[in-house]
């Protein structure tokens, strides 16, 4: 695993969530401040990022106008991905 900053627009987040936006509206507050503590967490399947966890920390970072956001990154293979999407 090795971390890394990645543009917001590559990360696809295949799967829809409800944040919940006080927690967002904290984590913007926090970042603002202190920038982001956790990187979020991405598969890297055939070159193309998909990020399932992080979602707080994705919206936040993206409401701010952040570009690029730090990110752990796993490489896996396309049945690796197919299991999260199940």
């Amino acid at each position: 695993m090795r971390t890394q900053d990645i543009p917001l627009r590559q990360i696809r987040r295949p799967l829809s969530r409800q944040n919940d936006q006080s927690k967002v509206v904290a984590l913007m507050e926090s970042i603002q401040a202190e920038g982001l503590r956790e990187p979020i967490d991405v598969l890297e399947v055939d070159g193309e990022y998909y990020g399932f966890s992080g979602c707080h920390r994705f919206e936040a970072c993206s409401r701010l106008g952040h570009e690029v956001i730090r990110c752990k990154v796993r490489r896996a293979p396309r049945s690796i991905l197919n299991m999260h999407l199940a």
